[in-house]
Formats: C-alpha cells, structure tokens, sequence
C-alpha cells in the first residue's frame, strides 16, 4: 500500500519466445482512509482533499477540517489569523475575496472555495501535505452578504465551519478604521503605509493622531455596523458556526 492506494496487480507476459512485446495488467484502487476513531456527529466535517497540484503523500489519510472567518476591517482579523497560522498543521489564507472577479457571482466563488478547500490555493500560508484546518478570512463587504444563501449552502454541504469575529466596542473599531484612513493617505510610518503595526514605537506614531467624529451621526453608524454582523450570523444559522469576540481573544489566550 501507498498513501491510501493498492496496487493489486502486475502482470507481466511474452506472446512468444521471438516477440519482446509485454503487457502490464495494472488496476489501482483507492483505498478509504480509516474514520473509525472519528465520532459520527464530526464525519460531515472531516475531509481527505486530492489536490491537483501536489500529492499528499504519507498524509493522504490525514483528516482536515475546512473554515472560513468572517469578519470585518480592523476587528482583528489579521492577529486573530496570525495566531491560527502559528500552528504547524493549519493554513488559513488571508483575504483571498479582495478580488472583484473571484465573488463576482456564486459560481466564481465556489470555484475559488473548491481550490482552497481542496488545497490547492498557494499562498505563504500554505502547509501543503500535512494539513489538519484550511481556510482564509472573509470581510463582510467582500461578497458575503449579497451571495449568503449560495454560500451558506456550499458550507452545509461541504462541512464548512465558519467563524465569525466581531469586536465589542464598535466605537475603538470606527476610530481605528478612521485612523488607517489617514495613515493610507498621510503615510507618517517613513513615507509607508501599514495597515497593521509591528512594534510600539510605530503605535506611538499614529497614536498621536486624533480622529474626529461627527456626534451627529456615531450611534446611527454604531448601530449600523452591529445590525449587519447581526445579520450576517443570522444568514448562517444552519451552518456550523461560532461566534468570536475580539477582547475575549486579547483577554483569554486560551
């Protein structure tokens, strides 16, 4: 047996002793990966991808889970993956929808979620053979909620898990989204600008900005932002989904 694969028989014969053709019998049968330690209730989420583009080899058997973290700008998405990408058997892809053409319509985005769930999206992420959870993050505002109902199906039938992140405090997430703005088009970090800082000197500098907002409009838009996570998590009920806050990470590693 190799990688989940019997070779059952090769069959090597001469016509006569004055011919040198040969021919080959070769039958080849996929083998099903043992699940028998897998409870019945987790199956429908337990998958054992082909990819196109490389073989899995010894890990072929490998059970993997499929995932997709919703959220949106400056909720802590990009930490929140960073942490999930520290483990050596999970890959999970970044904003591969930032792309108009790949949720241009549902078919183009379960095109694009067959390549990542079936391991074959290549990406710095990418933990090839080995893999124990794939998936990428997803912003609200990157097809999700136009094309929910063709989404939220392909997760039931493909035993997607999706994750929603949200912060709490919607007023540190509007402040913060104002403030990338102003770094976006003022660059104070050296000319550069940098959606995510990487020490506490760099926090420093844009600290020392102070956006401004309209008190006239902050709870409409406050209350705006939480009806569409609101919506989003109630657009996939009947999927398998959890719900995580931003602060309950920061606060609680475990």
């Amino acid at each position: 047996m190799v990688c989940g694969v019997y070779i059952c028989s090769i069959c090597l014969k001469q016509i006569s002793p004055h011919t040198t053709a040969k021919f080959l019998n070769i039958r080849i049968f996929d083998q099903p990966c043992n699940s028998s330690d897998i409870e019945e209730w987790e199956k429908p989420f337990v998958h054992y991808p082909k990819p196109e583009t490389f073989s899995r080899e010894e890990c072929a058997c490998n059970p993997v889970r499929y995932f997709a973290i919703f959220s949106m700008q400056r909720s802590g998405s990009g930490w929140f993956e960073t942490l999930l990408n520290s483990h050596i058997n999970v890959s999970s892809n970044g904003e591969i929808f930032g792309k108009r053409e790949r949720r241009a319509s549902v078919s183009a985005i379960t095109q694009t979620l067959d390549r990542v769930y079936n391991l074959d999206w290549l990406s710095s992420a990418s933990k090839n053979e080995c893999n124990a959870a794939v998936g990428f993050k997803w912003m609200l505002n990157q097809g999700v909620m136009e094309h929910h109902e063709g989404i939220a199906e392909y997760f039931k039938q493909n035993g997607v898990h999706a994750i929603f992140l949200f912060r709490r405090n919607l007023l540190r997430r509007m402040i913060s989204v104002l403030a990338n703005s102003y770094d976006k088009s003022n660059k104070p970090l050296n000319g550069t600008h940098k959606s995510h800082v990487h020490s506490s000197v760099e926090a420093k500098v844009l600290a020392k900005y102070r956006p401004k907002i309209n008190a006239t409009t902050v709870i409409a838009e406050l209350k705006h932002v939480d009806n569409r996570a609101t919506r989003a998590i109630d657009y996939f009920k009947s999927t398998r989904h959890i719900v995580v806050y931003y602060e309950d990470v920061v606060g609680n590693r475990t």
